[in-house]
């Protein structure tokens, strides 16, 4: 594989996992944790969600052949209304990384040098993509923490629990030793 190839892929696995990081934060909320606003200028994980799907749709709709802010985003409305129900976000949840994910699946490593538009503004493919995998964890972290902050006690841990670094570091070292 050469470094193109691997950028795609590797691109793709990290994307995945903030993906799964959101899921696995869903699967602990209840319906109504989704619509919960920490405070007047904070926003909720339903309109958290519906930025990003905005904003995955309108990046990686013909991602190669057109600009990636579409006339038809409407990106202050996604501060604004709010879907209604906790199924509405997951549509929108997996609308948007389908999108994303199906784009980024199709490229070649020559599309990697091509220049696309965002907003006018002429970026390299790669450089789109490294765009995209800074703001879309940026979300998914607060998507994590609102729910977090939801759950307090109740929350089961996406990464390494508290006090358990070292035994993490431990499996991790006789998972690599077995996989050599």
């Amino acid at each position: 594989m050469n470094f193109e190839e691997g950028f795609i892929k590797d691109t793709i696995k990290r994307l995945r996992y903030y993906k799964e990081l959101g899921d696995k934060t869903f699967d602990q909320l209840e319906d109504k944790d989704f619509f919960y606003q920490p405070s007047k200028e904070s926003n909720s994980i339903a309109i958290i969600v519906q930025h990003l799907h905005g904003n995955m749709m309108s990046r990686f709709t013909n991602f190669l052949t057109e600009d990636g802010e579409k006339a038809w985003r409407k990106r202050d409305a996604e501060f604004e209304t709010v879907p209604a129900t906790k199924e509405e976000v997951l549509t929108g949840w997996n609308a948007g990384w389908h999108c994303v994910l199906n784009a980024l699946e199709s490229l070649q490593p020559a599309d990697l040098t091509k220049t696309i538009y965002i907003r006018t503004e002429p970026l390299m493919v790669y450089d789109a993509m490294l765009r995209q995998l800074a703001h879309y964890p940026h979300h998914v972290g607060q998507i994590v923490y609102i729910g977090k902050m939801i759950k307090d006690e109740q929350w089961k841990t996406l990464s390494i629990a508290k006090g358990s670094s070292n035994q993490f570091n431990e499996q991790m070292k006789k998972e690599n030793k077995q996989q050599k």
